[in-house]
């Protein structure tokens, strides 16, 4: 099979290269899947990077989410098993963490349903327990982890303030239906949340960004408000001021989703069963800007990695998928 492996760390679209391997064998409770689809995420880049919290043994393929096909023929969500990962044409992964497929999505969609959607949805309601008609700010709100939080926020029946840098990215945000839309690059953040909310500013921020967008965050996130940190795609991991906290009354909480895979399985599969639910509804829908042919895979993770892209860029391999 073909397969996109990385030999030595670095930028992606410098260390990925397209390889004919024998396809991945599975274990004991394993399935061996063959991929319809497979999302790029920001950790791709950071895998391939090696500044990834999880580092797999040289060479791997990238690649944390598909949607596959068992042997029988059901279409599934998996979590590839590295250093086997999904920009393959056949992945392994743990049969306990595979979910079907929901019917009201297409392979693409269904491909960049899981990671995205799943933190949105631990984070908004587990963590930061929104609540509805509160205000959600959420930081790069057109890429594919923010653009997931804005439909969750409306689904949960917050006002949502959707944050984005250049005009395009704020159209992006529009039509996902953010209340109202800030450019970073043009507007003053902090002023035009708080003239939003009369002064009082946000009730929860959803921040996949960190650096310069936690500062701004602080700044306007309302009395018992909370700022959920989610990730540092800036690269840049502030450091809070305790002190402020205190003083502002508001709480920073951590998500690391990943871990209720470990710790709470049987929630993942309760939140799963919600967005199938919600996906049958029309109220969620995985912003797919781009389908991406198998063999400029390398390209895409890079363009993920330098923040050029809006929604979900999937990869899709010759003759897969619908």
């Amino acid at each position: 099979m073909q397969a996109w492996r990385v030999h030595q760390n670095g930028e992606p679209g410098e260390v990925m290269r397209l390889e004919e391997v024998d396809r991945p064998a599975p274990g004991d409770g394993q399935l061996l899947l063959k991929v319809r689809a497979a999302n790029v995420n920001f950790p791709d880049a950071l895998l391939c990077r090696g500044h990834y919290q999880v580092r797999p043994p040289l060479p791997f393929t990238p690649g944390v989410e598909v949607c596959g096909e068992t042997e029988d023929g059901r279409r599934v969500i998996a979590t590839p098993a590295l250093p086997y990962g999904g920009l393959a044409e056949y992945v392994v992964a743990d049969e306990a963490a595979v979910l079907p497929a929901p019917d009201a999505l297409g392979d693409a969609e269904t491909a960049a349903l899981h990671i995205g959607y799943q933190t949105g949805w631990f984070g908004l309601h587990r963590r930061a327990g929104l609540k509805e008609g509160e205000t959600l700010l959420v930081h790069a709100a057109a890429g594919g982890v923010g653009s997931a939080a804005v439909q969750l926020g409306k689904a949960a029946g917050a006002r949502v303030i959707g944050v984005a840098g250049g005009a395009a990215k704020a159209a992006v945000a529009r039509e996902l239906g953010c209340d109202v839309v800030v450019d970073r690059r043009t507007d003053d953040v902090v002023a035009a949340v708080k003239d939003a909310t009369g002064g009082r500013g946000a009730d929860v921020v959803y921040d996949p960004v960190g650096g310069a967008a936690y500062t701004m965050s602080a700044k306007c996130v309302a009395f018992e408000g909370r700022i959920l940190v989610v990730g540092f795609a800036s690269g840049d991991i502030p450091s809070p001021a305790l002190n402020h906290a205190l003083v502002k009354n508001y709480s920073i909480v951590g998500l690391h989703w990943g871990l209720y895979n470990q710790h709470d399985p049987a929630a993942v599969r309760h939140c799963h069963d919600v967005l199938t639910g919600y996906a049958a509804k029309g109220l969620i829908a995985p912003l797919i800007s781009e389908r991406v042919p198998f063999g400029d895979a390398a390209g895409a993770v890079q363009r993920v990695a330098d923040g050029t892209t809006t929604g979900r860029l999937v990869v899709v391999p010759e003759g897969a998928g619908r």
